[in-house]
C-alpha cells in the first residue's frame, strides 16, 4: 500500500480492522472454528465476518461497523488479488449495515440575530441568549 501512496492512516485503519476481527474471533465468537480464523485470515468465512459486523453494531455503532466493513473488504481484497493467499473473499455479498440518519437541530429565529449583534459589538451576551 505504501507503493500505491496510500496514506499511513488508511494503512493503519485496514490493519486495525483486521486485528479487531481477529480479536473478536479469538475472544467473542461462539463459533468453534473461530480459533483457526483468528490466526489464519484464509480460514475466515462469511459467517465469521457477518457475526463480527452484527457484534460491532450491537456493541459500538452502525457507523463503526460500516467503517470496519469497508476496511475489511479492502484487506481481504488485497489478500485475494495482490497476495493470492485466498481464492475468494469472505466479504462477498455481505451487506452494509444501515446507518441511521442523524438530524441536526435547526437554529431558532432569535439565535442568528443575537449572534450577529454580538459580532457587531452591540451585545455583551452570548449567542442564543436574550439580553
Amino acid at each position: 500500500m505504501r507503493t500505491a501512496n496510500h496514506p499511513e492512516t488508511t494503512r493503519y485503519n485496514y490493519l486495525l480492522a483486521a486485528a479487531r476481527l481477529a480479536r473478536y474471533l479469538e475472544e467473542q465468537s461462539p463459533d468453534p472454528d473461530a480459533d483457526e480464523a483468528a490466526v489464519n485470515p484464509a480460514a475466515v468465512t462469511r459467517a465469521h465476518v457477518e457475526a463480527f459486523q452484527a457484534w460491532m453494531v450491537e456493541t459500538r455503532s452502525a457507523g463503526t461497523a460500516l467503517n470496519k466493513r469497508k476496511c475489511l473488504k479492502q484487506f481481504f481484497g488485497w489478500l485475494q488479488l495482490d497476495e493470492e493467499v485466498i481464492d475468494r473473499s469472505p466479504m462477498r455479498r455481505i451487506r452494509e449495515p444501515r446507518t441511521p440518519v442523524k438530524l441536526v437541530a435547526v437554529l431558532g429565529d432569535e439565535t442568528p440575530r443575537s449572534c450577529w449583534r454580538l459580532a457587531a459589538g452591540r451585545a455583551s451576551s452570548r449567542c442564543g441568549t436574550r439580553r
